[in-house]
C-alpha cells in the first residue's frame, strides 16, 4: 500500500504548520503529509486546494495546476501533466471548470499513488467538498 493511501491522502497533501483540514486525522504520524481519517477526506481537501489554485493563482487548467502541484524541483512536472491528460482526456491548456475536478483528481490520485480510486469515492469526495 501506497504511502499516500496508507495516510487516506492519495494525492499526498503535505503538512503546512497553522493548517488544519475536515477531516484530518488526530493522530499525525506521518512527519512531511496529512494524515485523513478516510480517502474522501483527503480528497476533499484536494478539491480545497485547486479552489484556491483557481481563486488566488488562476491555475485553471492541467499545465498550471500540476506545475503548483507538482512543480519541477520535486517532480517529473510534464510526465505528470502528460499523464493526467492522457486520463482524463482534457488537454494541458484547456481551461477547467469546477465539474472537471472529479476527473481530474481522479487521473492525479492514480500519478501520486498508481491506482484507479472507483468513481463512487470521487463522488462522495466531491459531495463533501460542495456542503463542508
Amino acid at each position: 500500500m501506497t504511502r499516500g493511501l496508507r495516510n487516506c491522502n492519495p494525492l499526498n497533501i503535505r503538512r503546512v504548520a497553522g493548517t488544519h483540514w475536515k477531516g484530518q486525522a488526530a493522530q499525525q504520524t506521518d512527519s512531511q503529509f496529512i494524515q485523513f481519517e478516510t480517502v474522501e477526506w483527503g480528497l476533499r481537501a484536494a478539491f480545497c486546494i485547486l479552489r484556491t489554485y483557481a481563486r488566488r493563482y488562476n491555475a485553471i487548467c492541467i499545465s498550471d495546476i500540476i506545475h503548483r502541484w507538482a512543480p519541477p524541483s520535486e517532480n517529473l512536472t510534464e510526465q505528470y501533466i502528460r499523464n493526467v491528460c492522457l486520463w482524463t482526456g482534457f488537454g494541458g491548456l484547456q481551461r477547467l471548470a469546477e465539474s472537471d475536478w472529479p476527473r481530474l483528481v481522479k487521473a492525479m490520485a492514480r500519478q501520486e499513488c498508481g491506482i484507479v480510486l472507483p468513481d463512487a469515492t470521487i463522488v462522495r469526495a466531491f459531495c463533501l467538498y460542495k456542503v463542508t
